[in-house]
């Protein structure tokens, strides 16, 4: 019987139980630095266990956002460091934003707070170096390892175990290796023993302690054939699909029709990740369309006034993976700018496929300020609630910047495009170089996270109300 690796949300619960306790008792020990026994004074106990409660909501919350604990046993010192200042310092914001959002801040003690932040630092980052040390320890010398056999060709043996044995964090022992091509026995590959050859393999398996075997680099008939004599003998097998490499950083077993496959993306989103996104797709774009319509009373009549034909501009652009949708704008150049375009594309100041210039003739007035503070984008709202386009993402292309795409700009199609994204609150108007645009776009994708779209939201809010770094 095999054991199914746990979940990665469960997989970390004790991290996630070890800096509850680790918040909770940096909080009291804040509260009794700065106020002493609080006990003594039950009306105020009562306020701050209150506040203490809020703190492990608002945790559990940053946690469910911002995956604290993605690669937690493998950073070192320094990364977890960084990671704990970095977890720290938001509960603390989000704490200080409740207080002073509920009207509480003449009940709480500033202090009590910005003590509480340093010590929660404090204790967090040493209790967490200090369990993932118990970890490896009970892991090396506590636990029960499974007897792990590798049967391989000789031309990947030493590459095959030499990864087994840098993987600090293995629930396996590698006790010895099988050649199936080569008579290698009595020899030693990276300290492990070569223990049998294709003939007697069997025969080691029968009389010696073996839990699992690894068969790496057979045919898959002589693989499929020698698992079901191991299974037989009750042994868990495991086949390699492919080698891990830095080209799939993300990946995960399933089934295609009748195949079992290795299934790889630039990034892999859960169930859970890809509903709350689009949760804050839906409730985002009811707001916006509110804002639309408030848009659309003040800004309508002047657009009419200065530039007669429709308040909407439709063109159609190019979505995730090369969909085609309807792409919504308020309109704030002359009718017939498109045709315009080609005149003007030797004053273009991108380099590359987009197209952009500081005085756009064909932007006329209202339309300026509409596009300094972004309110032309309003009506794309109605893309992101229909599903067309998310909250945060990729800017859509045009059909005609599409058509003339290198393969590798086909990367930043990989995600449904958004109102916002990485391009849009790192100084749009200062980015002249299309590849760099494809550079922040990719990067946007493999590292996205729930707290990343979040971070942009929040940054972009700042962008269009100063109007900084607008087109």
């Amino acid at each position: 019987m095999y054991k199914k690796q746990k979940k990665s949300w469960v997989k970390h619960l004790d991290f996630l139980i070890l800096d509850l306790i680790c918040l909770e008792i940096a909080f009291y020990l804040s509260c009794l630095i700065r106020l002493g026994n609080i006990r003594k004074l039950p009306l105020l106990m009562d306020y701050y266990n209150r506040l203490a409660v809020v703190l492990l909501l608002v945790n559990i919350c940053i946690v469910f956002f911002f995956e604290s604990y993605t690669g937690i046993l493998r950073r070192n010192k320094v990364q977890e460091l960084k990671a704990v200042l970095i977890h720290c310092s938001i509960v603390f914001a989000a704490v200080t934003v409740y207080v002073w959002s509920t009207k509480q801040s003449e009940i709480y003690s500033r202090q009590v707070i910005f003590v509480f932040w340093g010590i929660a630092i404090v204790i967090e980052y040493f209790s967490r170096c200090l369990w993932k040390i118990y970890i490896r320890q009970r892991m090396i010398r506590g636990k029960k390892f499974s007897q792990l056999i590798v049967v391989t060709e000789e031309r990947y043996a030493r590459e095959c175990v030499s990864d087994f044995q840098y993987d600090r964090y293995k629930e396996f022992e590698v006790i010895g290796v099988v050649i199936v091509d080569a008579d290698r026995i009595g020899e030693e590959i990276c300290g492990v023993p070569v223990v049998a050859s294709a003939d007697s393999f069997l025969e080691y398996v029968r009389i010696n302690v073996v839990d699992e075997v690894f068969i790496n680099g057979n045919t898959r008939e002589s693989s499929e054939a020698l698992a079901n004599e191991l299974l037989e003998l009750g042994l868990t097998v495991h086949f390699n699909l492919v080698r891990e490499s830095r080209l799939m950083p993300n990946k995960l077993v399933e089934r295609c029709g009748k195949y079992l496959v290795l299934t790889t993306s630039m990034k892999i989103a859960t169930t859970r990740q890809v509903v709350v996104k689009r949760c804050m797709d839906i409730a985002g774009s009811l707001i916006g369309l509110m804002l639309t319509g408030i848009a659309l009373l003040i800004f309508a009549p002047l657009i009419k006034i200065q530039s007669p034909g429709p308040v909407f501009y439709a063109q159609t652009r190019i979505g995730k993976n090369g969909r085609r949708f309807k792409f919504y704008k308020f309109r704030t150049m002359v009718v017939g700018a498109d045709k315009m375009k080609e005149e003007l594309m030797n004053q273009n100041e991108m380099e590359g496929l987009m197209f952009k210039m500081e005085d756009d003739p064909r932007i006329f007035g209202v339309g300026k300020f509409m596009r300094k503070f972004s309110i032309d984008e309003l009506p794309q709202f109605w893309n992101v609630l229909k599903g067309d386009m998310s909250l945060v993402g990729t800017r859509p292309p045009t059909e005609d910047e599409f058509e003339q795409y290198e393969l590798h700009h086909k990367a930043r199609l990989g995600i449904r495009p958004g109102l916002t994204g990485m391009w849009q609150v790192s100084g749009r108007s200062d980015i002249k170089n299309f590849e760099e645009i494809v550079a922040l776009d990719t990067q946007y994708i493999s590292e996205w996270s729930l707290g990343m779209d979040l971070r942009i939201i929040v940054r972009t809010i700042g962008v269009v109300l100063t109007g900084k770094g607008s087109s």
